[in-house]
C-alpha cells in the first residue's frame, strides 16, 4: 500500500470553492479501483489548510490516478486557488495490513 499526503493552503477567498472541487474529486476518485481511501480533511485551526490522504493498493495506481479526466479537471480547476504549490509526502503503509483495507 502506497499512502499519499498532499498538503494544500488555500486562498481565504477559495476555501469553499476549493473544498467543492476536491469533495467532487475525492468521491469520482473512490470509484478508481486501486484507490483503497481518499480522504480530504481540514483543519480546525486554519480551515485555509487541507490534507488529501490518498491511498493506494500499489503505486502504480497512483501514476493511473493522475491520468484521469476527474484528477486533471481538479487539478485545473483548484490550480489558482492555492495560496502556495501544494507539498505532497509518500509513506509505505505499516498497519494496517493490505487485506485490512477492505
Amino acid at each position: 500500500m502506497l499512502v499519499v499526503h498532499v498538503h494544500v493552503n488555500v486562498k481565504p477567498e477559495a476555501v469553499e470553492a476549493f473544498r467543492e472541487a476536491t469533495l467532487e474529486n475525492a468521491s469520482q476518485s473512490m470509484m478508481e479501483p486501486g484507490v483503497a481511501r481518499f480522504d480530504v480533511v481540514q483543519e480546525m485551526d486554519d480551515p485555509r489548510r487541507f490534507v488529501l490522504v490518498e491511498a493506494y493498493r500499489r503505486p502504480e495506481d497512483a501514476a493511473r490516478h493522475k491520468e484521469t479526466a476527474h484528477y486533471q479537471a481538479w487539478r485545473d480547476r483548484v490550480a489558482d486557488m492555492m495560496a502556495e504549490p501544494r507539498k505532497s509526502t509518500r509513506y509505505n503503509s505499516v498497519f494496517p495490513s493490505e487485506t485490512e483495507w477492505g
